[in-house]
């Protein structure tokens, strides 16, 4: 992982080249530092509470479509493979999408919150 990649950690971004040092996950901060020409990409921890600790990372990119705008996208080398999930949009990118793709991409099943509200 690079030096200066911003990092998520309980809930905040810490991004070392940043002017704040850090910003609070689903606040409009949050939205704009995703939405931000120079906010390409950052890492957020794959957590296991089954050991309680961080087993890995995945990094998430901003990329840009063929017709035009910007979404983000999850990767995870997995066993010499990479594996890649689409995230979407800026302002879908929250604390919890976030944290059911890391789920997704340590091989786990993720219930949707759809599943959880019927």
């Amino acid at each position: 992982m690079a030096a200066n990649l911003p990092r998520i950690s309980e809930q905040r971004v810490y991004d070392p080249i940043g002017p704040d040092g850090n910003v609070q996950l689903d606040t409009p901060a949050w939205f704009a530092w995703l939405a931000a020409e120079t906010t390409t990409r950052f890492s957020y921890p794959l957590f296991d509470p089954q050991v309680g600790y961080i087993v890995g990372w995945m990094t998430v990119r901003k990329e840009q479509r063929q017709r035009g705008g910007h979404y983000w996208v999850a990767y995870r080398r997995r066993s010499g493979q990479v594996c890649k999930v689409y995230i979407g949009s800026s302002g879908v990118v929250t604390a919890q999408r976030l944290e059911a793709i890391a789920y997704r991409l340590q091989g786990k099943e993720v219930v949707s919150t759809e599943q959880v509200s019927q």
